[in-house]
């Protein structure tokens, strides 16, 4: 039966065929926008035409969102209760599983999952709910009872802090939906080696699950070698190399509890392996090592979002082009340079240029 919901149009000039053909999200400056519109609350299921008035799918809307809308469905009749989400969350589960032989992983990923806006990570029993959009909060308690349903976990934090909630017009805070809030911090085996996540008042959901290809692949690089882990926050990298046999780690951030458990990790990945901390600025201490000729095989880099919108953007490629300066000097002849950026303004040529100018700058040849 059909479900009688809000209708929102593009305007004229707005090209619908990227939305056909996948894309998820909605801006602000695209949607023809009247007192009706306007008046949408944040969260609300509306459907999508086109200035012809054709129907391209089910999306949520926040009116005082960049990210007017986002795409929930091509089935604008679909009910978003907790069986809906139950079919989400199953399908992402099927696909894990093949993946990885142990319960701790993203087991959804936002648009990739088709669920926009929203984060969860599994620790084995516990979950991590990161809710970035108003329509998460909105159906928390459906979302909730499906987890429950699919899953049955002991604990489900739900960790609603972070820029792109304040982008969203949504409050900051942590609470529990179901158990107690961990009161230490949790192992994570990952890629041979064990991290140590704070649910209750780490970054983000307490580890970055996203970077996990990209640890394998510098820990395959890392046996006999010396390794420097720069934004290392509990040793992503760093952890990684030692699991693989690196000679010695060496990590650098600028948080101190996020370097106790990197600590905490290396004691139980590899105890015998060298590993070194530093807390500071992370250029300023590369211009320490560099002054002082520290050497090592592989340096990686793997900063906070330098250009998290585009009013930051040549700020934030400066900085780039000035991390990889710094760690180029640091680098041995014949070793490797991974730099990393979660800066969704900044496009990859523009950030790839960046990391070659300062590498150039720092008299050092990449190829």
């Amino acid at each position: 039966m059909p479900i009688d919901r809000p209708i929102i149009r593009l305007k004229p000039k707005t090209n619908p065929q990227r939305i056909r053909h996948g894309f998820p999200w909605v801006y602000d400056n695209e949607i023809v926008t009247d007192r009706r519109t306007k008046a949408l609350r944040p969260g609300s299921l509306v459907i999508l035409h086109d200035h012809a008035q054709n129907v391209l799918g089910l999306f949520a809307v926040n009116p005082n969102s960049k990210i007017f809308a986002r795409k929930l469905s091509d089935d604008v009749d679909c009910l978003i209760d907790a069986d809906w989400f139950a079919q989400k969350i199953t399908k992402a589960l099927v696909l894990r599983e093949q993946l990885y032989s142990q319960c701790y992983y993203r087991l959804i990923h936002a648009e990739a999952d088709h669920l926009p806006g929203l984060i969860i990570d599994r620790f084995e029993d516990l979950l991590v709910i990161q809710p970035n959009a108003t329509w998460v909060d909105q159906l928390m308690d459906e979302l909730v009872e499906a987890l429950k349903n699919v899953l049955a976990p002991t604990c489900i934090v739900i960790n609603g802090t972070g820029r792109a909630r304040v982008l969203e017009g949504l409050d900051e805070g942590r609470r529990v939906a179901l158990g107690d809030m961990p009161t230490v911090a949790i192992e994570v085996p990952m890629n041979g080696a064990v991290y140590f996540a704070d649910i209750a008042g780490g970054q983000k959901t307490g580890i970055f699950y996203d970077q996990r290809p990209n640890h394998s692949f510098v820990q395959k690089l890392s046996a006999g070698k010396k390794v420097l882990d720069v934004f290392s926050h509990v040793g992503g990298f760093g952890l990684a190399a030692m699991a693989n046999g690196a000679a010695e780690v060496t990590c650098v951030d600028g948080s101190q509890p996020a370097l106790d458990l990197a600590v905490l990790g290396a004691l139980a990945t590899r105890s015998d392996v060298p590993f070194e901390i530093f807390k500071g600025d992370a250029f300023d201490v590369m211009m320490n090592m560099a002054s002082e000729g520290k050497i090592f095989d592989i340096v990686i880099c793997d900063p906070p979002a330098f250009a998290p919108q585009k009013a930051s953007r040549e700020a934030g490629l400066r900085a780039y082009e000035r991390v990889s300066r710094l760690a180029s000097s640091l680098v041995a002849d014949g070793g490797y340079l991974t730099l990393c950026s979660c800066s969704h303004a900044v496009e990859i040529e523009r950030f790839r240029a960046a990391c070659i100018r300062g590498i150039g700058r720092a008299g050092r040849h990449a190829q």
